[in-house]
């Protein structure tokens, strides 16, 4: 597992500034290294060429890169602001953590503070007759990649924003979480087991939600102290000083706790203002319901994206469980689970509730819920209770009757054999 301080690290690479950074410093290492290069060149080479015209280039260069990364910047905050009316504000952050947008932003303005240095430079005389030529060069292979990195920023801007491109980055970013988890539910723990009494509770002063678990800090922690320690919070959960984030269990009842051991497990869960999708399989999934819930509110109206989402959510629970259990490396340490049930309630229950009322739609997460069960989920009963609960919120809903007996009969020949 990666510790507290490279997933802190990963995050940041995550960002758009850190991805622009990179690139301003790649431009502007690029427009000196033509300086120092020089001596390098022969003599003669230079004059060959015709490298007169690299002042014109880069006044182009300097004078449209600029305009060309504001507007792409508009359209990227238009896009987030599009997902965020039409889907949900939670998918924000992925819009924001694209990896062709943060290219080619870093691109134009890289290429921008290529071109800005480079005119300083010239200006000032920097460059000899072979630093001239090696800018031209450098020059034509920054146009090369404007160019090809326009293309692709307007391909990509097709479906930036739309509801559809919204789901399918909700999906990739669960995807990864479920399928960490179907691997090692426990994080490398043990499978849970409650506390003995006289266990110590671990409270934490910070109030959030707990966005990271540095398991291999907690596990040395346990071998340091001789001790067990009993996990309450994982990620996704709310963390606040009325519940303890976990037990520890000293192996020596005498032995007293020190207020260092303390901040150092304490130290291991990373909390923050928002849930975050990397060891949150939940988080996914209430993204994607809150899709489905918002396409079915009275102002947008729009069943088929929640049939979308339904789609999305069966793609996702329906993948076949690990048979073997990933090994335990941390043997003093105990997780609490995470259970098939509330994965199931994170995905369907909203849907349930906001789609009530329209036939289709509950007809079709009957059937998602017959797909999950047979796809062989640990829980079917979770499956089978959440479809009669969904059946019984449509059959109150629905006023034509033909609806509601089309959907028991729907549920009779998905589920009948089941119950």
């Amino acid at each position: 597992m990666f510790s507290n301080q490279i997933w802190f690290l990963k995050q940041m690479m995550r960002r758009l500034w850190f991805t622009a950074t990179l690139y301003c410093l790649f431009g502007i290492a690029t427009a000196l290294a033509a300086i120092w290069l020089a001596p390098y060149l022969p003599e003669d080479l230079p004059r060959t060429f015709g490298a007169k015209s690299v002042d014109s280039i880069l006044t182009i260069i300097a004078s449209s890169m600029l305009a060309v990364t504001t507007f792409s910047l508009t359209t990227l905050v238009s896009a987030t602001s599009a997902a965020a009316n039409s889907a949900t504000p939670r998918a924000t952050s992925l819009l924001l953590e694209d990896r062709t947008a943060q290219r080619a932003l870093s691109t134009f303005l890289g290429s921008f503070l290529f071109s800005l240095i480079g005119l300083i430079a010239l200006n000032t005389e920097l460059y000899g007759e072979r630093g001239r030529f090696l800018l031209f060069l450098s020059t034509l292979l920054m146009v090369a990649l404007i160019v090809v990195t326009l293309l692709r920023w307007i391909d990509h801007l097709a479906g930036l924003g739309r509801v559809g491109e919204t789901i399918s980055r909700v999906e990739d970013a669960a995807s990864g979480a479920l399928s960490a988890h179907r691997r090692d539910p426990s994080l490398g723990a043990r499978a849970w087991q409650a506390p003995p009494a006289g266990a110590i509770d671990i409270l934490h002063d910070t109030v959030g939600y707990v966005q990271y678990l540095d398991m291999a800090s907690i596990g040395r922690l346990a071998e340091q102290l001789d001790a067990t320690i009993h996990v309450t919070r994982r990620p996704g959960s709310q963390c606040d000083p009325s519940e303890p984030i976990a037990h520890l269990v000293l192996k020596d009842h005498g032995q007293t706790l020190s207020p260092e051991s303390v901040a150092s497990l304490r130290a291991a869960f990373s909390i923050g203002d928002r849930r975050s999708f990397d060891q949150d399989p939940r988080f996914g999934l209430i993204t994607l319901s809150e899709i489905a819930s918002k396409a079915l509110s009275p102002g947008i109206n729009d069943p088929g994206t929640a049939i979308d989402v339904l789609a999305t959510i069966t793609r996702l629970l329906a993948q076949a469980p690990h048979s073997e259990p990933a090994p335990v490396r941390h043997d003093r340490v105990y997780v609490a689970p995470l259970s098939d049930e509330e994965l199931l309630d994170a995905a369907f229950m909203p849907i349930s509730r906001d789609g009530a009322g329209q036939v289709e739609v509950a007809i079709r997460l009957q059937k998602s819920l017959a797909a999950i069960a047979a796809a062989g989920i640990d829980d079917r009963a979770a499956c089978r209770r959440i479809a009669r609960s969904a059946l019984g919120r449509a059959t109150a809903a629905l006023s034509f009757e033909e609806d509601r007996e089309r959907l028991e009969a729907v549920h009779s020949r998905l589920f009948s054999q089941a119950d």
